[in-house]
């Protein structure tokens, strides 16, 4: 592609800009886990020097004159270190340096020229303060992201950020270690993304990147990213046993599998495994069970090489009592916890492989190479509209999806200074092709017997991108982040159900340009200005019957913010954002037709605290309000349907030094259009959760609960036109999916 010559000219640039003079080149670890520190600060006092870590933990600092140097290391919630390094001329010092881990507090906390690194600090506190028991509950820390499960636990979460109703990851882009998590020309949906495969002890932190401003980051990244990241060392052998109401049993284990020997020469491999199963509150019970087996190795293979293997096999079966009528409620014939349609659920699992490999070159190039591969099948029954479209057998549908993923990430990082400002290069090249096999929607009666058959056929899909990201340090005050993608497409379906009419193949190309900002006035504030493109690809299906019309629909974005620390421990992030989406066609997987949708513009603002009250207690809030809209329409019609319009998070938690932590919550998030005209409503909610948690060296208890106030709460709601059994005509209401009702349970776990 054309802009494979953008990144050999930047690559060629800097080689040659540190090809001379002395270097130092190395990579900062976390002392307990092994595990590169990203965003670590690296200084040189001396000469008034300083550079950061990059994704991968590694630095590189060139043209010094030979001689001897102090370097300064730092990161959030670890303890600065002093190391002396010699340099010689015309040579490379390499250095690996662990940082110790510490109980650190806001008041330590210097605003940096790095945006990125603030946001992720804000991360690794959330999680260490709050105990986190499944993937889930990850994903609800995000600020102004909320969830909803609708079917029976076993179906990926419906998810919503930034005035998007991203349906189960549409407009959010979800992976793990480098793999993606969203399944493109889903049978269900388009960016399909379910998490239930990840185990969450397994998780070290989360990168959280909202809108689309990040070159790294293609297709579906419109409202944002989520990147989780798994560890690569274990402290500890552990095994937990949960219990609670409604029949709800998890097992855990987590182990080394290699010695002490072996850990200490940097080699580490564990494994973890998991089972969980709930009978569930709902009358007819969802009997969900889950279990998931995950291998991870981390080692160096040699000096300069580590390498990254890991598995995994992750099953799911369930019952769903599916959405129901407010009417059926309402007029007793079925409870809140009802079901009109008893025999919906499901199936699913999958197979995860990846081989990823870094290596570290000459003149501060780091290279990290990934090949990965995913196993996936897919078998959901679902009723919406009851006896709407078939009045004697029913509109229950089938939709399957049986796929193979395999893709390939590479990236190369570069550091280099030209006088006093610092270059900062990342260049990479991903693939990623899906097989899907017979992608089905088909109306089954009520024992699952095949009646009609609406959509059947095989999806090829390729995705190939090169990007570009430059950041400069102009100075300490003033930061630049340059980006530039571009992806290329092809789209291939065959139809199984008309096999004469077969449409050819359609390819198309996008390119995405990114500008960040970043200006820091002192330790205490911080301005930025973040733009970029970006875009989300539409199911394969629409693309080939559309014969390439607005198959790309891009998405442009910008925001203005700050970081500001007002007193000694308080933090505050502000910032004032905006995004448009151009005209696309929508797949609706439950149908099997194409809905056209407009121009769209959503504009928000999202705020955010953090406090330490004292040395223990610690204090946090996130505010997000925003006004999502479609464009070109009355503005009595212009609403959008389940887009969020204010949400809020927050809550204390308390940790001590003897083991001792604690945390209360809230969730909010306020009525919102159920559809254009706003004349039906999703009514909000208000719900607070609490953990309790003693760790001791050998033992660790536990208590949490959900909706302590039992709160009578919809999880799910959808506008639905539907006919009941004794109903002559269809209704069109609120259905919904109830909430959790007071929910507790209990955790005991042994460490070795």
């Amino acid at each position: 592609m054309k802009n494979n010559l953008l990144i050999i000219f930047f690559l060629f640039l800097h080689s040659t800009l540190s090809a001379h003079s002395g270097s130092i080149q190395g990579k900062v670890m976390d002392q307990q886990t092994n595990s590169p520190l990203e965003y670590a600060r690296v200084a040189i006092p001396a000469l008034n020097l300083q550079v950061s870590t990059n994704l991968s933990g590694t630095f590189f600092i060139a043209n010094l004159e030979a001689g001897n140097y102090t370097l300064e290391f730092y990161c959030f919630g670890h303890a600065k270190k002093m190391l002396e390094v010699i340099v010689k001329d015309h040579e490379t010092s390499t250095i690996n340096i662990a940082l110790e881990t510490s109980l650190t507090q806001l008041k330590e906390v210097k605003i940096q020229t790095d945006q990125l690194a603030n946001t992720n600090i804000i991360s690794t506190i959330d999680i260490k303060l709050r105990p986190v028991n499944t993937a889930q509950d990850i994903l609800r820390m995000i600020p102004g992201l909320f969830i909803a499960q609708h079917a029976g636990g076993g179906k990926a979460e419906q998810i919503f950020l930034r005035g998007f109703d991203c349906d189960h990851g549409t407009d959010i882009n979800v992976s793990v270690d480098g793999m993606p998590v969203n399944m493109v020309s889903h049978a269900h949906g388009q960016g399909y993304a379910d998490l239930h495969f990840l185990i969450p002890e397994t998780v070290e932190r989360v990168n959280v990147r909202k809108g689309c401003y990040n070159a790294s980051i293609g297709n579906l990244a419109t409202a944002g990213a989520v990147q989780f990241q798994t560890k690569t060392r274990l402290d500890n052998n552990i095994v937990s046993l949960e219990g609670g109401q409604f029949n709800t049993l998890r097992m855990f284990t987590m182990l080394n599998v290699l010695g002490e020997k072996a850990r200490a020469k940097d080699q580490n491999f564990y494994i973890a495994g998991e089972y969980f199963y709930r009978r569930g509150y709902f009358d007819f019970p969802d009997n969900f069970s889950r279990s998931n087996v995950f291998a991870k190795y981390t080692g160096l293979v040699h000096k300069h090489h580590r390498v990254s293997l890991q598995l995994s096999n992750f099953d799911s079966k369930w019952n769903a009592s599916g959405q129901i009528p407010e009417r059926a409620v309402t007029s007793g014939l079925i409870t809140r916890f009802g079901s009109i349609d008893p025999t919906e659920g499901g199936a699913t699992s999958r197979l995860n492989a990846s081989l990823k490999v870094e290596s570290n070159l000459h003149h501060g190039h780091m290279l990290r190479q990934q090949i990965y591969f995913s196993k996936y099948d897919f078998n959901l029954f679902s009723n919406f509209t009851f006896y709407k479209n078939d009045p004697v057998n029913g509109d229950k549908i089938r939709q399957r999806d049986q796929r193979k993923i395999l893709g390939y990430n590479s990236a190369i990082f570069h550091s280099a200074h030209v006088g006093k400002m610092y270059f900062n290069t990342e260049a990479g090249a991903q693939i990623r092709y899906d097989h899907v096999k017979n992608n089905e929607l088909s109306n089954v009666s009520y024992n699952n017997q095949l009646l009609k058959r609406y959509a059947l056929g095989d999806v090829n899909e390729l995705n190939m991108a090169v990007y570009v990201n430059e950041t400069i340090d102009v100075s300490k005050k003033i930061r630049i982040n340059l980006g530039l993608r571009e992806d290329y497409f092809l789209f291939d379906y065959t139809d199984k159900l008309n096999p004469m009419q077969q449409e050819a193949p359609v390819s198309k190309t996008i390119l995405s340009p990114k500008f960040n900002l970043y200006y820091t006035l002192n330790q205490q504030a911080q301005l930025f200005f973040l733009s970029g493109k970006g875009f989300h690809s539409n199911d394969t299906r629409v693309v080939v019957t559309q014969k390439g019309h607005e198959i790309l629909p891009p998405a442009y974005g910008a925001e203005v913010g700050g970081n500001f620390k007002p007193a000694n421990s308080l933090l505050v992030t502000t910032s004032l954002w905006w995004l448009y989406l151009k005209q696309e066609f929508v797949y609706v997987g439950d149908e099997a037709v194409v809905e056209p949708s407009g121009k769209t513009q959503r504009v928000g603002l999202d705020l955010g605290l953090r406090y330490d009250i004292n040395k223990y207690l610690f204090a946090d809030a996130d505010f997000n309000y925003s006004i999502p809209r479609a464009i070109g329409v009355a503005s009595n019609e212009n609403r959008i349907p389940l887009a969020p319009t204010i949400t809020s998070i927050g809550g204390l938690s308390f940790k001590t030094n003897i083991g001792l932590s604690a945390s209360l919550r809230y969730r909010y998030i306020a009525d919102r259009p159920a559809n254009e005209s706003n004349t039906i409503v999703a009514k909000g909610y208000f719900i607070n959760d609490a953990v309790l948690e003693y760790s001791m060296k050998k033992f660790v208890v536990g208590i949490s609960a959900e909706n302590i106030l039992n709160q009578t709460w919809k999880e799910a709601q959808f506008e639905t036109e539907s006919q009941l059994k004794n109903e002559s005509a269809p209704v069109t209401e609120i259905h919904f999916t109830s909430g959790t009702p007071f929910f507790m349970k209990a955790k005991v776990a042994f460490r070795f």
